[in-house]
């Protein structure tokens, strides 16, 4: 193969975006000379700043038109393309800038009549993790990943902040816990009422710092004595660094948690087990991590089938109580 000049589209969401963050390292380990660009939206741009694997970052949402789009992207002289969430209007832009051999995701009439290669789901069975299906995009240019662990990259001044930050809240040697309870609706959480009752449980712990991750947190989780917001209405990268100083993050199946577990940060995620929802597809990578679902057959016998509403009440479930004890699992000398 020529000189290897590759753009990867993933304008998707926080979570989404983390998972892709492997492939870069990956395709430099096969070909070091090879020219990386990722094409996302400005929010989640920020996840790669700092990653010595990317050469340029655009994003999608800079550019007023397809047409400037294209122009920018046609500058490049890229000879491969990657969509990992295909949308029309990339397909598009990727074909009219220009690239030879454009991959994506499924059985599409857009890409059908581009001409593009794709890679398949197949239903999804068998079930594999999500970086596993973006991997196969690379293996189809015959890139074989050696990792798929996602990562984030921190300048030394933002390395020197996280040490602060642990020192800040972490004097006494104290376990720094942070609580992201916000989902946004994307995947099955507790209600805010369980979270609040969580806080004040370890709270209590006198080896536990407690801290609420949310950027807007709800209002059961607002003004709690003691407790800090580190992250109150922070731009992304700035609550990254804030994610990165912790010594375990509690969250549900959202961005915060996969931000965690690229920084290499303790995760105690909590998951249902449907297939659109499963920790097989979508658990945290390359950390340290534990998992709780419900109880088994919880989903059939309590829940009301949509897993987006569900907030793992009722016996079976997932409360304070079952958090706590596997806290204490996880940290030593807690016991």
């Amino acid at each position: 193969m020529d000189k290897l000049r590759i753009i990867i589209s993933r304008p998707d969401r926080i979570g989404d975006v983390v998972l892709s963050t492997f492939m870069p390292r990956e395709i430099k380990r096969t070909f070091p000379n090879s020219y990386v660009c990722m094409l996302v939206k400005n929010h989640t741009k920020t996840l790669y700043i700092n990653n010595p694997f990317v050469d340029k970052l655009i994003a999608v949402d800079d550019f007023d038109s397809s047409f400037s789009l294209v122009l920018e992207i046609r500058k490049q002289k890229f000879n491969y393309s990657v969509m990992l969430l295909p949308t029309e209007k990339v397909n598009w832009v990727f074909f009219a800038a220009g690239i030879k051999n454009r991959i994506g995701v499924g059985h599409k009439f857009y890409q059908f009549i581009t001409n593009a290669k794709s890679t398949y789901r197949r239903k999804y069975i068998p079930l594999r993790h999500e970086a596993e299906y973006c991997a196969d995009s690379l293996r189809k240019i015959g890139i074989i990943p050696q990792s798929i662990n996602p990562e984030i990259y921190f300048s030394l001044e933002e390395r020197n902040e996280i040490e602060n930050i642990k020192k800040k809240y972490g004097s006494g040697s104290a376990y720094l816990i942070g609580i992201n309870s916000t989902s946004g609706g994307s995947a099955p959480n507790l209600s805010p009422s369980e979270y609040r009752k969580l806080v004040l449980k370890l709270s209590s712990i006198a080896e536990v710092k407690v801290l609420v991750m949310d950027m807007q947190p709800a209002e059961e989780l607002s003004s709690l004595e003691g407790i800090e917001y580190p992250c109150l209405n922070l731009p992304l990268r700035n609550a990254m660094v804030q994610f990165a100083a912790l010594d375990l993050l509690i969250a549900p199946s959202t961005g915060p948690m996969h931000i965690a577990a690229a920084a290499k940060v303790k995760t105690l995620a909590l998951f249902c087990s449907t297939p659109a929802c499963s920790p097989t597809l979508w658990g945290p990578l390359g950390n340290e991590s534990k998992i709780i679902l419900p109880e088994a057959g919880y989903c059939r016998s309590v829940c009301h089938g949509d897993a987006q509403k569900c907030d793992f009440s009722g016996e079976g479930g997932i409360d304070a109580d079952r958090i706590e004890k596997a806290v204490i699992d996880m940290l030593p000398n807690l016991k």
